[in-house]
């Protein structure tokens, strides 16, 4: 009978431990930097010059490195500990680092890349998976999703990585930031790890774009030159058939925002995979159920894929033989391709530069999709789906295949998910790309904002009342406690109306749930900004303080919060009770 009950217990005691594992699992603590860090440091800037000489282009701007790229004294991590294991310190900082830093910007750390920055996805079995700001139960994608997530977060005004099969494009995609990825071989990559040196190319994420254009300029040290206008702006209508939600949603901004800049007369359409089909020779001709331009899209994909592992083969199994780590990719590399298959596989890239090239000339802009999915969800089946990567890499080999620039643009949400479109242009126009991602970016952020709150019979809601009904869903979401659909509906409430404090105020509240005190304190401090009488937001952010820590501005604020409301009883119980603790 005693055996029995002891029996009992044991079980009830696995049960109970078995619950509390899942309830950790099942709600993810926000960290206050939302896992984007892998190692805080700070690399300060020089002086500034004494007047009247003008200051440092990227002065009072923070920026972090994803972790691929060489800093003295530190240890490139790759994303992996033994390879942080079997490496020594940098001898030296990677020149793109130290141009910015020489710029005027200060470099704050460096952050989370996938493993050996091998997928796409974003996730890291060592060093967790990075939160996505605008979607915390979605991927924040890869390679470099610890840089797209510090700007999306607003820890840092812009981040670097590299960007091979889409490691920095997918990634601002899904977070919602602006992702340029510059032509290849236009920035240095030393001090860089080599992934698949005919593909590498690197990048950058900001939210403003100006922000962006001053950092390029920097890390590319482009001289002064006249500002050119695009004459065309090409819509590949089959890459948009790969899309798997509204097609509008991602063309209509970029249509009426050429026709309001540029004119009808820039407008083209095109059917890329046919145009393509017939101007790279070492494309297959075999049409895969009847839709030869799919096909030749997806062959591109696979032609990508194939020079990166084979080249991440070359500049990495010798490492990985001697050390065996334990890589979940291993097994993608076991292809074997000989000297003539890899051959054909660079003319298809020879002649794909060749063929934008002539497409493109010196002033177009091609328009594709970003992704052609919403971001999976963590641990999601998507990243396992054949159909769910072609399509994904089908877009991203346009840009990496030809070494064109891109720049991945954020159009809003859809359902509460990031969308995002990319505009490419050719070989060596960056700088065009630049100046015409400057003209058209607030364009196509009011015409994203148009074409989202639209209703069925195209009349347009106002900002203000489309704002008040995804504040609206944001409160009944919190209500439900579904915390990461509320922080989605606030964020998109702000972006339609940025100046109503109780949009800031709410999603600070959900901040608090989620114990993430460094947002909730920001978005309470932009309502008080707002309105100074938000009792809400001092409530809150006296909250956050106290839980951050700071004492003596918790206390400020609950007073505060009395001043405007004296019969507040929490606030009253709070002033006294940290009073006593701390004065």
């Amino acid at each position: 009978m005693a055996s029995s009950s002891a029996n009992l217990w044991v079980m009830l005691g696995l049960g109970l431990a078995g619950i509390l594992i899942m309830t950790r699992k099942l709600k993810k603590i926000i960290k206050p930097d939302f896992g984007a860090f892998i190692q805080k440091l700070q690399l300060l800037p020089p002086p500034q010059p004494a007047p009247p000489k003008a200051p440092n282009p990227l002065t009072s701007l923070t920026f972090a490195v994803s972790d691929l790229f060489d800093i003295e004294g530190f240890v490139t991590g790759f994303g992996n500990p033994d390879w942080v294991r079997t490496h020594d310190s940098a001898p030296k900082t990677a020149s793109v680092v130290s141009t910015l830093v020489e710029g005027g910007a200060t470099c704050v750390g460096k952050t989370i890349i996938d493993e050996m920055a091998y997928s796409v996805s974003g996730e890291n079995k060592h060093y967790d998976t990075p939160t996505n700001p605008g979607a915390p139960d979605r991927v924040p994608g890869g390679s470099c999703s610890g840089a797209a997530v510090s700007v999306a977060a607003n820890l840092v005004d812009f981040s670097i990585g590299v960007d091979t099969i889409g490691g920095v494009r997918l990634p601002a995609g899904f977070c919602g930031v602006i992702g340029f990825k510059s032509s290849h071989g236009a920035i240095s990559h030393s001090g860089a790890v080599p992934l698949s040196t005919s593909l590498d190319s690197i990048g950058c994420f900001a939210k403003d774009p100006n922000v962006l254009r001053r950092a390029m300029h920097i890390m590319m040290q482009l001289p002064f030159s006249t500002q050119r206008n695009p004459r065309n702006i090409i819509i590949a209508d089959d890459c948009f058939e790969l899309v798997k939600y509204p097609v509008h949603r991602l063309t209509q901004p970029v249509i009426r925002s050429t026709e309001k800049l540029y004119g009808r007369q820039a407008l083209r359409h095109e059917n890329l995979g046919a145009y393509l089909l017939a101007k790279v020779p070492s494309l297959s001709n075999q049409k895969m159920n009847g839709e030869m331009n799919t096909s030749t899209l997806s062959q591109l994909g696979q032609a990508m894929q194939l020079i990166f592992r084979h080249e991440f083969k070359e500049n990495h199994d010798e490492w990985m033989k001697s050390v065996k780590p334990d890589l979940g990719f291993r097994a993608g590399l076991q292809d074997g391709h000989g000297d003539g298959d890899i051959q054909k596989l660079y003319n298809i890239k020879n002649e794909m530069r060749i063929a934008l090239n002539t497409l493109l000339k010196d002033d177009g802009i091609l328009v594709i999709p970003t992704f052609a999915d919403p971001p999976p969800k963590i641990g999601g089946k998507e990243l396992a789906s054949e159909s769910y990567l072609s399509r994904l890499f089908s877009l991203q080999s346009i840009a990496s295949l030809s070494g064109c620039c891109q720049v991945a643009v954020p159009l809003g949400n859809h359902k509460n998910l990031p969308v995002s479109v990319s505009l490419i242009a050719g070989p060596g126009c960056d700088r065009f790309l630049l100046d015409t991602l400057k003209n058209m970016y607030s364009s196509l952020q009011e015409q994203g904002d148009v074409v989202s709150v639209s209703n069925s019979t195209s009349n347009v809601i106002s900002k203000e009342t489309s704002a008040d009904i995804a504040k609206e869903k944001g409160n009944q979401a919190f209500k439900e406690k579904q915390w990461p659909k509320a922080i989605s509906f606030y964020t998109e409430a702000i972006k339609l109306n940025g100046n109503n404090a109780t949009y800031y105020s709410n999603r600070a509240a959900v901040y608090l749930e989620l114990n993430s005190f460094v947002q909730a304190e920001d978005d309470c401090t932009k309502a008080i900004n707002l309105d100074k009488k938000n009792v809400k937001a001092y409530l809150r952010r006296g909250t956050a303080r106290e839980m951050l820590g700071y004492y003596k501005e918790a206390i400020e604020d609950f007073r505060y919060a009395l001043v405007l409301e004296p019969t507040n009883k929490r606030a009253a119980v709070t002033v006294e009770r940290l009073k006593n603790l701390f004065q």
